[in-house]
């Protein structure tokens, strides 16, 4: 059989049912104004929180730097771990209150690797069901019993952990990327305590952006990560650059480093970025305001959404999905805002369930309230033409 014999008859289907998925070129520094497939648009769509991609502090840090090499050259255990990442480490865990941090070249690799390396045959993983795909592959990839439990579902999380075996983890999303409302961490916690489980937290979309000071979930709940507790942070998102890292304590960082594939097995990440990354700490540490404007840009967005008639998931974050139901619907929307001028992705199943498809919005502390406004005035003329034709 041929490739195209396989996979022509899918893609024609998915072509058919508006789940084709194409890449967007962008020709333009990333930021909150972009040209993208050839068009300037303000770009809605990026998880740029704080809008340090664009600082320009951070890119004379790396300039200046003639140490931060754009490659490694190696795995860390080989001789790819250099003075940047054991600064970036050090600061990282200060910032976070842990014993110690390990930095990853993404995310998706440090969530492939949390669950291989510390759970084993007979441990049981439970996951909420809207966690990151790449939560769920981790869980592939180890050799324990995979559960799930119906999204933020604490009374089934807690039949889960009754009849688990072996060592139980509770794997969860602080920030859900897609909906954008959080775990109920103060729960979850509660009941890991209750059933000697571990957790591990993919704050990835919480650093940076929620708690006081920027320190993500368990900041925002006021709530300490115990021994037993791994978070992993991504520096693409809120700190505007490149890498991940998994923070907890000396005994699970060392196990990682022993047991850990995909750390143990790829070049690490540029020194580059990971000076890059720790002038992007300083900055996050220092984002009060910016973290307040990007609150207010969030409320300004859904007190409008709600007077179009947009339907939005409960959330608080700067992740704002409107619910348009079908894959068609969200697809028309979002090349209609195009043509207004706004980056909106549509997403579509099986990012998302069927039935769920949306638009998903994203706030840049860079945008203005001028940017909202003109975003919710296209959506509303969206929503008439829509309303005209229901």
């Amino acid at each position: 059989m041929h490739l195209r014999e396989r996979f022509g008859p899918l893609l024609a289907q998915r072509r058919q049912a508006d789940l084709f998925r194409r890449v967007p070129l962008v020709t333009t520094p990333p930021g909150t104004h972009i040209q993208l497939n050839g068009k300037t648009l303000i770009n809605f769509a990026a998880n740029d929180y704080l809008g340090l991609s664009e600082d320009p502090a951070i890119r004379r840090a790396v300039c200046a730097a003639q140490d931060a090499a754009f490659g490694s050259g190696a795995a860390h255990l080989i001789s790819g771990h250099h003075l940047h990442h054991h600064l970036l480490e050090d600061a990282l865990a200060d910032w976070l209150g842990v014993e110690r941090v390990l930095v990853f070249s993404t995310g998706y690799m440090a969530n492939l690797a949390v669950q291989q390396a510390l759970m084993q045959r007979g441990d049981t993983l439970i996951h909420d069901k809207l966690n990151h795909a790449s939560l769920l592959d981790g869980a592939r990839l180890a050799e324990a019993t995979l559960k799930r439990y119906p999204h933020r579902d604490m009374t089934v999380l807690q039949k889960r952990l009754h009849t688990a075996t072996g060592q139980a983890m509770i794997v969860t999303d602080g920030v859900f990327s897609m909906d954008g409302d959080l775990a109920p961490l103060p729960e979850i916690m509660a009941l890991k305590t209750q059933h000697g489980a571990w957790l591990l937290v993919d704050d990835a979309h919480a650093l940076g952006v929620l708690g006081a000071t920027g320190r993500g979930s368990f900041e925002h709940f006021g709530l300490n990560a115990d021994e037993d507790t791994l978070r992993v942070g991504t520096l693409g998102k809120a700190f505007g650059v490149f890498g991940a890292f998994v923070a907890g304590s000396q005994v699970a960082i060392d196990a990682l480093i022993n047991l850990a594939r995909p750390w143990i097995y790829t070049t690490a990440l540029p020194p580059a970025n990971a000076l890059a990354a720790r002038v992007a700490l300083e900055k996050v540490q220092k984002a009060d305001a910016a973290r307040a404007h990007l609150q207010a840009l969030v409320h300004h967005f859904r007190t409008g959404a709600a007077e179009i008639g947009l339907t939005l998931w409960a959330s608080e974050t700067p992740i704002q999905p409107v619910i348009l139901g079908e894959a068609t619907t969200a697809v028309a929307w979002s090349r209609a805002l195009f043509e207004h001028g706004f980056h909106v992705p549509a997403i579509r199943p099986p990012t998302v369930p069927q039935g769920s498809a949306r638009l998903r919005i994203t706030f840049s502390a860079r945008h203005t309230l001028e940017d909202v406004e003109r975003l919710l005035a296209a959506l509303a003329t969206l929503q008439k033409h829509h309303d005209a034709e229901s």
